[in-house]
């Protein structure tokens, strides 16, 4: 059965993004051709969302965008950031063309850098 997951890990300091906000959009399904925000959440203490963000019954064939508060949440750890930062959000465009399967989306994020990759 498919599903969309997420982890987040802070580079800077060799631990998980707990408290991270992360909202998912479906950017073919809005109005006016708009994204529409399906989710909006909080990672957890491991730096993961508490559940799917797409389980079985939502997963469905189209483009999609991870929106990772990266700025607010190094603020919020004391780090002193430049105004404006380097890195705010981080968008993620990606697409999902099985529905049946299992897409997992890892961000690897410091004040200055990110990487991601299609994980298992």
């Amino acid at each position: 059965m498919g599903h969309l997951s997420t982890h987040v890990l802070d580079t800077a300091h060799g631990c998980p993004a707990a408290g991270m906000l992360v909202s998912l959009q479906r950017l073919d399904a809005g109005s006016a051709g708009g994204p529409l925000t399906l989710k909006t959440l909080a990672l957890n203490h491991d730096g993961r969302a508490d559940g799917p963000l797409l389980d079985a019954a939502t997963m469905a064939v189209g483009r999609y965008r991870l929106l990772f508060e990266v700025a607010p949440y190094f603020r919020a750890r004391g780090v002193a950031l430049p105004d404006p930062p380097f890195i705010d959000t981080v968008a993620l465009d990606f697409g999902i063309a099985d529905a049946a399967g299992h897409y997992h989306v890892p961000l690897l994020v410091s004040p200055y850098s990110y990487s991601t990759y299609r994980g298992s």
